[in-house]
């Protein structure tokens, strides 16, 4: 922790303001490598993204770790192949209204909420950390679900979009719980 006059609290840290834009920079290039890195899962192959964006809330606060997303997914938007499937399934604007357009909003509305959480100290405990990161996925997987029913049904974007990835969900949620949990004990003052 830093004891600078200008350090500001945010997420779990005191950040000086090059810190925090540190932070952003490291946090984005890990958001990108995560969607890049597919590990193989059952039933569908696993990405850490949601991992990468739970933890940057937590970690970095709300404003840095939205910070974080938002130049990601402005990346992306300038046709830089950032996003997982890219650029094979297309690039651009026009990636990001297909079908993982509703998971892309949720990153940054996860990381606002969990950034949220962790700025007001509401994440100071096991038990609040796993509630707060349960809330995070759910975000995500919420949001993600009904973008994808509007392009293929409701219940097609169940199937499609959140049966497969229940268990995915579940070990990355652990995860982030474990991860966020350690760095706590450790920093946390």
């Amino acid at each position: 922790m830093s004891t600078n006059a200008s350090a500001i609290r945010t997420g779990l840290f005191d950040l000086s303001p090059a810190q925090r834009v540190a932070g952003i920079l490291i946090g984005n290039l890990l958001l990108i490598l995560s969607a890049k890195i597919q590990i193989p899962f059952w039933p569908v192959p696993m990405t850490m993204q949601t991992f990468v964006v739970l933890m940057l809330g937590a970690v970095l606060g709300a404003r840095a770790g939205a910070a974080a997303v938002a130049l990601y997914l402005f990346e992306g938007g300038l046709n830089f192949a950032v996003f997982a499937g890219t650029p094979e399934r297309g690039i651009g604007v026009a990636y990001m209204y297909g079908p993982t357009g509703g998971y892309l909003i949720g990153f940054l509305v996860a990381a606002v909420a969990i950034g949220f959480a962790s700025d007001k100290g509401w994440m100071k405990s096991l038990w609040s950390n796993a509630g707060w990161m349960l809330v995070g996925h759910a975000i995500i997987l919420a949001l993600g679900v009904a973008w994808l029913s509007r392009i293929v049904g409701f219940e097609a974007a169940i199937a499609a979009g959140l049966t497969p990835f229940w268990l995915a969900t579940a070990l990355k949620t652990a995860m982030a719980v474990a991860a966020y949990e350690a760095l706590r004990r450790r920093y946390a003052a």
